[in-house]
This record gives structure tokens, sequence and C-alpha cells, in this order.
């Protein structure tokens, strides 16, 4: 540290030599892969608090509940530390214990500040993707999000897109007309995967305040970045939820930092843990997305490392542009394991003194075969590393010791306290309401002006002309119009307590968003 690297491990006896990651080539991503056991969460948490101590903003999800140590100094004393002495002393680093200024944050607002965004922000694509919709039925979403737009119509939370798709199925012949074919099969398709995100707990995704990208980008008065940590222990449950924020979080950051060329160090570090999640069953269309923002968000300044078991996880093409490699050893049970031992190691530049592939295969826990980039972005040579100790905790702090630090964060209260602005929910309701009373106000009028003709009839009798039954409420649901029949349906819908009380009762949305 101090000349512009940062130190990752050493060698010693039948190892390389020590192996550093140049923070003005950090922004061009990275991979930490290796089995269940061999050590990616300690790697994890060097890099972080390493990026941290060099001034460089740091974002990543706490999976196992492990990470959390980043906020509390490591000790010799400590069980999980002891072998760690004579780890440094071999690969000749001199370890000094420190705690890194660490942000929580939980989806639900239980381990950490609140952290949401909105239905517009987080857009149809990833929405649909979350939902696991059909091309059809993302279809209709997108026409959701097109008549919001075009009639003014905040999407903050999941109860202003459940009120968007009654209105639309309303519609749906006026709106199939317009841009194609709008089922009502697919607006309940919709519905019902809505129901299921919300029982996944999507629903506290959704609402306001929404995160600000800057409250991530923090640093101490002292220069150390902020290193921001995601509790994902209990989100990993909802495993699409988990993989579709961060990709909107990877997007947001991709479409709001300026352009910053090739900085001396990045603006900001994204950790992408059990990365896998995010292309299991993902569509062309979505892994392309990927693509294109791994590949473009290295000049707004982000670096982006994957975590995960095997780099076979990772696509190709996204694969390709990970030129800091940490790999840790990969297990060769089945024939299966074997390939894609074989294909991990053809992703490394040779060393003469080893065949990779062996390496891969033999390295202990807390070893790994590591290949950082050199001078002009050269992908260094294989090396068998000793990965060097962490000086914050290993393991978990107790909830005071998170709360206390919950409390006495620098963005403490900001995001804890609910908002509920008027967005298409309420606009809607208003609009149904009004729109119904007006009607009615109608109906009634005509139902007077129907009594008194017969009231002027009957005291015509004398000459002998007939007085029939009105047929003034026939004739009053004829002459309805398109849109007081769906002012009528969207008022029954939303507008009455109890169709309110339903609709908060079923998706439980109350959070809002920008």
């Amino acid at each position: 540290m101090g000349d512009g690297t940062i130190f990752v491990g050493g060698g010693g006896e039948g190892y390389g030599v020590p192996q550093t990651l140049r923070l003005d080539y950090a922004n061009r991503h990275g991979l930490i892969a290796g089995a269940t056991g061999t050590g990616k969460t300690v790697t994890l948490q060097i890099l972080a608090q390493a990026f941290s101590e060099a001034g460089v903003p740091v974002f990543l999800s706490d999976v196992k509940g492990d990470l959390s140590g980043l906020a509390k100094t490591g000790s010799a004393d400590h069980k999980l530390h002891g072998p760690f002495t004579e780890r440094a002393a071999k690969i000749g680093l001199d370890l000094t214990y420190a705690a890194a200024p660490v942000t929580f944050w939980d989806l639900w607002g239980e381990q950490g500040h609140p952290v949401r965004t909105t239905v517009s922000e987080m857009g149809p694509l990833l929405l649909a993707r979350l939902m696991e919709l059909t091309e059809a039925q993302e279809g209709v979403l997108n026409i959701a999000f097109r008549v919001a737009d075009e009639e003014g119509l905040a999407l903050l939370d999941l109860k202003d897109l459940q009120a968007i798709l009654v209105a639309v199925d309303e519609r749906r012949k006026e709106l199939s007309a317009r841009y194609g074919n709008v089922s009502t099969s697919s607006v309940g398709a919709i519905q019902r995967a809505l129901l299921v995100l919300e029982g996944q707990g999507g629903a506290a995704l959704f609402g306001e305040p929404a995160l600000e990208l800057a409250d991530l980008m923090r640093t101490e008065t002292d220069g150390r970045g902020r290193v921001n940590v995601l509790a994902a222990d209990k989100l990993m449950g909802a495993p699409r939820l988990y993989a579709t924020f961060l990709l909107w979080l990877l997007s947001e950051l991709f479409e709001e930092l300026p352009e910053v060329g090739d900085p001396d160090k990045p603006k900001l570090v994204f950790f992408f843990d059990e990365a896998h999640l995010l292309f299991d069953d993902a569509p062309k269309a979505l892994i392309d997305k990927v693509e294109q923002v791994a590949r473009l968000i290295r000049s707004k300044g982000v670096g982006v490392y994957f975590v995960t078991q095997n780099p076979d996880d990772i696509p190709e093409d996204i694969l390709g542009q990970l030129g800091n490699r940490v790999q840790h050893a990969l297990r060769a049970f089945t024939a299966k394991d074997r390939r894609a031992l074989r294909q991990a190691a053809e992703n490394y530049r040779e060393n003469p003194r080893f065949e990779v592939e062996d390496a891969i295969r033999d390295v202990g826990v807390g070893e790994a075969v590591t290949s950082l980039l050199e001078r002009k972005g050269i992908p260094g040579i294989a090396e068998r590393t000793l990965i060097r100790p962490p000086a914050s905790q290993l393991g978990p702090i107790s909830a005071a010791e998170r709360a206390e630090i919950v409390q006495s964060s620098p963005i403490a209260g900001k995001y804890e306290a609910e908002v509920d602005r008027e967005s298409a929910f309420e606009v809607l309701a208003k609009r149904a309401e009004a729109a119904a009373e007006e009607a009615a106000r109608a109906e009634e009028e005509e139902e007077e002006a129907a009594a008194a003709e017969r009231e002027y009839k009957a005291g015509r009798r004398y000459s002998g002309g007939r007085v029939g039954r009105s047929s003034s409420r026939k004739r009053s649901r004829r002459s309805d119009s398109v849109g007081e029949a769906f002012a009528k349906s969207l008022a029954r819908s939303l507008g009455s307590r109890a169709g309110r009380s339903i609709v908060r009762g079923v998706l439980g949305g109350l959070f809002r968003g920008r």
C-alpha cells in the first residue's frame, strides 16, 4: 500500500513473487472463484478493506453474515486470527489490526438502513426478469409503463403498479388498438406474479425515500472509503430478488455516474457475491445488458468483482472482461468437475514453473492461483499465492455492535421514516371516485327527469294516452361512455375503503419511492 497498489498475498517456499493489485487497473473488473470453504469470503474481506484504506468506497453483499466483522478491529487473540500470525510472518507482512468504516444496509431495515428504489427506476425489463414473465406478459408490462408515462402517473411502489394494471385491463380494447394485444389473462398473470413478489418481501424494495447513490460513495475525513455492507442472509431466500436488486444497482451506477476515463483509482468497487444467481436461466437480452454494463462501466470509474464458485458460472463474453483474478481451489470429483477445472486453467497465462490446472486443484484453504493486471493492462503470469491475513475481525459482530454502528452512521435517520406521497394509486383512485360521483349525479338527474315525466303523464291520463314503465335505468346503463364504465370499475376496485384495504392487505406495499 502507499505506492498505488494493494498487497493481495505473498510467497514463500514453493510460492511465487508477492502479488499486488494496481489501483489504476482495479476498475477493469475481477473474479474471485473457488469451491465452498476455500477462502473466497476472506479474500473478499481483505480486498474490500484494502480498497477502503486506499480511499475507494466499496459495496458488497454479506450472504452469510460473516462480513460484518469488517466493522471491528481484528485481534491476534481471536481464535480465528491465531493461524494468521504465522502466515503474515511467512509472506513478510507487518500485520496491523484495524476496522473499516462500515455502513450497514438491509432491504427490510432490520440489520441496517432500509434500501429502496421505485418501480419506475427498476423499469419493465428488470421487473419482468424479477417476476419471471413471458414475452407477451412483458409486452403488457411495457404498455403499462407507457400509459403511466403518457398520463404523468408516478409508479413508485407495488400498489401503483397494481393500479395501473387495473386501468390497462379496463382500457384493453383502446390500448390494444394502439400498442398491440392486451389480454386479460396477461394482466392477471402479472398481478399474480406481483403477489408472489410481495410474498418474497419484494414490497419492501419499492419505497420512498429511495436510495441516493452518493450515499454509497462516501469517504471519511481521514480519506478512507466507506464499506457498504448489504445484509443478504435473509435476502438469499429469494435469489431472483437478490440478483435483480444488485443488477439494478449496477445499472443505476452506469446511468448516473459521469465518464472519468482511466482514473488513478476507482470511484467505487462493487462486489457481486453468488454471481451465478444473476445468470441462471437469464434471457439473452438480460445477459447482453450485463455484458454492456460490464464493458462500459469501467469508464465511469467503477470496478465490478464477481464472486462465485466456478468461473464457468460467468458467461464467456463477461468472463473475458475480468482482468484481475483470484482463483481458490476447485475440486475435481466428477468428469464435469474436471472439464470445469481444465477450462478455468485455460483462462490463465501459463507459468513455466508449474501446471496451472494442478495448482488450482491442489492449493489449500487461504491459498489461490492469482493473475493480476500488470503495466499496460497485460494479464500477469499465474502464481500460487498465500492470501494475506485480514486486519479486521473474521466472523460476524454482535447484534448490539451492529445496532450501535447503524445508529452512529452519518446517514442515520435519512431512510428509516417512510414517505407516502401521491402517485399512480392515489391519482387513479381520485379520478375514479370523481368520475363515479359524476356518473351517479347524471344517473340521479335522469331518474328525476323520468319521475317528472311519469308524473306529467299521470296528470294527462284523460287524454287516453298509455303510460308505460320507465326504462330510464336501462337507458342510463346503455348510455354510459367507455370512460364512465372504466371509472365505475376502477372506483369499485380502488375507490372504496374496502377496496383500499384489500389492495393494501394483499400487496402490503406501503413504502414509497422517488
